[in-house]
């Protein structure tokens, strides 16, 4: 075996759950081959860098063997070496800020005055988060 379509082997060596996801993600143009956009029926060959964006993070992987079976998390190492930057990373552990309007029950949809209090709240800690960024 010399070359594996894209959509198996990410299905194969876990970056996707399903193969039809890894076909979506291909399909969507979140896959790249050595830097070129790749769709699922792409061939990868041994020593390719393949680059996958999956939410914010973009994962950098190098192929070392091909198979199109999926395996156990323990055998992924022996597959595909892991070349993700630390700060790539660090993005999925990055905190998120939510906000969360509570109503009481039965009190119907909010109303514009509501509406008002709760964008000037959002515009306020936008605010205040881009004033810490600026000063470090």
């Amino acid at each position: 075996m010399d070359s594996v379509r894209i959509d198996k082997y990410l299905w194969a060596v876990r970056a996707y759950k399903t193969r039809s996801e890894a076909a979506d993600a291909c399909n969507g143009n979140k896959v790249r081959i050595n830097g070129v956009t790749a769709k699922a029926s792409k061939s990868v060959k041994l020593s390719d860098t393949i680059e996958v964006h999956k939410g914010p993070v973009t994962f950098t992987y190098r192929v070392v063997q091909l198979t199109e079976n999926r395996m156990g998390a323990a055998l992924v190492p022996e597959y595909v070496l892991n070349l993700t930057p630390e700060s790539e990373l660090a993005k999925t552990h990055a905190p998120m800020e939510t906000i969360v309007l509570r109503r009481d029950k039965g009190a119907g949809r909010p109303t514009k005055k509501d509406r008002r209090q709760l964008d000037d709240l959002s515009e306020s800690l936008m605010w205040n988060q881009w004033n810490e960024k600026e000063s470090r």
